[in-house]
């Protein structure tokens, strides 16, 4: 007996839809035989995990806190995703952002004024695209894999990031620590919901979730993104220009990573420090996908993965459970997701071998 994968011939549209749920429901089940197998009770340890990090208005805010980047990222990721454009290193770019951004903060440091935030922001997001660049570069004129380029990349900018705060930028205060001086007050987010962390930064990644879902339904470069990806002969034949779209993609995705880590440098952190993010640009890309590469799903997406990370510092705490449990949760996560995904598309069905000399 042998088993053959095929695809289906027509792909249930609600199915597709649920899968998330489906996802979602047995990563807690699995995540219950897994706190059994570490000897923790898994009811309480589900509790402390799910329920208890937004049970106060501080958690609540905090989970604004981390949803922000993540909804960000994932928004351009998506858009690039629909095109069959494949970043990997929103990680790097998010870190050249910050770096920049931060690079603002410090040259004003001894200045105050409205004008610097923006500033920030802007040297974010060219940050951010310009080393998105690269990949695209070499995607359009060599024809060089963008998976590979944009997640190499990566490590590069986290090198670049720990030679600065070791050297140019360290406080010359600081008595000697990899980091750099605390932001002016003009430099920082403003906080939209008093005695709590929760930034302008958060309204700014819904808006871009917003604007994400009109470029992506209500424009002409949308329906070039979309025609692309599910229609790459359709869109040759319509004229549509792919090396263009690649470029709008990937710089668009660059942009947003990088404004997310000027968000994150101007707003928890409050400095350049050696690590800026617990891995946002990773977790990203399994937003876009939870979120069905729908701008407005990776909302909801981006708090579920937020609260992975809250989670997993509340078990850590409360029950003891090791750090990695939120990268375990995570990858759960995505795993009954592409499986969930696999068996919407495709069957596997048994079928008899051929006898020997037929």
């Amino acid at each position: 007996m042998a088993l053959k994968i095929e695809a289906r011939r027509q792909i249930s549209t609600r199915m597709l839809y649920l899968t998330p749920f489906i996802a979602v429901g047995a990563t807690v089940v699995a995540g219950f035989f897994l706190f059994l197998a570490l000897g923790v009770d898994p009811l309480d340890s589900l509790y402390y995990f799910f329920v208890s990090p937004v049970e106060t208005l501080n958690g609540l805010a905090e989970l604004g806190v981390k949803a922000a980047p993540l909804i960000m990222i994932a928004v351009g990721l998506a858009l690039g995703y629909r095109a069959n454009i494949w970043n990997i290193g929103a990680e790097g770019q998010l870190t050249v952002g910050a770096v920049c951004g931060g690079a603002v903060a410090l040259a004003f440091w001894n200045d105050e004024g409205i004008y610097i935030l923006p500033l920030m922001a802007f040297a974010g997001i060219l940050g951010g695209a310009a080393y998105a660049a690269i990949p695209a570069f070499l995607k359009t004129r060599f024809n060089v894999n963008e998976i590979l380029t944009s997640l190499m990349l990566t490590y590069v900018a986290t090198l670049f990031l720990a030679v600065l705060v070791f050297g140019p930028l360290k406080d010359p205060e600081g008595y000697n620590f990899p980091q750099s001086r605390m932001f002016s007050d003009s430099a920082i987010l403003p906080i939209i919901l008093e005695e709590t962390r929760l930034h302008l930064g958060f309204l700014v990644a819904l808006a871009i979730a917003v604007a994400g879902w009109v470029l992506l339904s209500r424009s002409i470069i949308g329906f070039q993104i979309r025609t692309l990806g599910s229609a790459p002969a359709a869109a040759r034949y319509a004229g549509f220009d792919r090396t263009r779209l690649t470029w709008f993609c990937l710089l668009l995705t660059g942009g947003l990573a990088g404004l997310a880590g000027t968000f994150e440098v101007a707003g928890p952190i409050g400095q350049l420090v050696p690590n800026i993010s617990p891995g946002y640009g990773f977790t990203a890309i399994i937003v876009a996908f939870l979120g069905r590469l729908h701008p407005l799903g990776i909302i909801a997406s981006g708090f579920l993965m937020a609260l992975s990370y809250l989670g997993g510092e509340n078990a850590q705490i409360t029950v003891g459970l090791p750090q990695a449990v939120t990268g375990v949760f995570q990858g759960l996560l995505l795993f009954f997701l592409l499986a969930s995904d696999f068996l919407v598309r495709y069957r596997v069905r048994s079928v008899k071998p051929l006898a020997e000399g037929v």
